[in-house]
């Protein structure tokens, strides 16, 4: 029997889970990318052409990466650091003086980390997009405005996977029967 093509609606959902080691093969907690916009991401190749006696005899790529931006509403200090390093510390006492702080130093630099969105689909199942080893290359995006909502923005360039489960995988599309929550591991 065949899975019926799913035609995904929305984004339900977005986790980015940071790699725990410099070789990005150990994968930490997944964070949750609160009020998520948008996922877009686009496969990217540089080719090299050979060109003799006045035509072009073959041309060569260096493998896929992948571009990818994400949009939401507002970004928690958590996502933000998965994405683009620093250190989230709370002080005070919930109710009475809680602050939270992001602090990100000369010193850190971003890290690698693995994005995965979730669109729903109109037969019941889903459609999950991994993009695997990310780093943020882009800016970091924000902007307050008079009677607008704060909305963040992220780039970057997703690489091959080191993990030995996914090895040399740049992205995955995987389709569900059934709706499947995005993985908390």
């Amino acid at each position: 029997m065949t899975m019926p093509i799913a035609l995904p609606f929305g984004l339900r959902d977005v986790k980015l889970t940071p790699y725990t080691n410099a070789a990005a093969t150990t994968l930490g907690t997944p964070v949750d990318l609160p009020n998520a916009r948008t996922f877009s991401f686009a496969e990217v190749e540089e080719f090299e052409d050979l060109r003799g006696d006045d035509r072009l005899v073959a041309s060569h790529g260096s493998g896929p990466n992948v571009e990818w931006e994400l949009e939401g509403g507002g970004i928690s200090f958590e996502a933000g650091a998965v994405m683009y390093g620093g250190t989230v510390v709370e002080s005070g006492v919930a109710g009475t003086d809680l602050k939270k702080t992001w602090t990100k130093k000369v010193t850190d630099s971003r890290p690698y980390f693995k994005v995965e969105g979730q669109s729903i689909s109109d037969s019941g199942g889903d459609l999950h997009c991994v993009v695997y080893r990310c780093k943020a290359t882009g800016n970091l995006e924000g902007e307050f405005g008079d009677g607008q909502f704060f909305l963040t923005g992220a780039s970057g360039i997703g690489y091959a996977s080191l993990m030995a489960e996914s090895l040399d995988t740049v992205w995955e599309f995987v389709q569900n029967e059934e709706e499947t929550a995005i993985s908390v591991a």
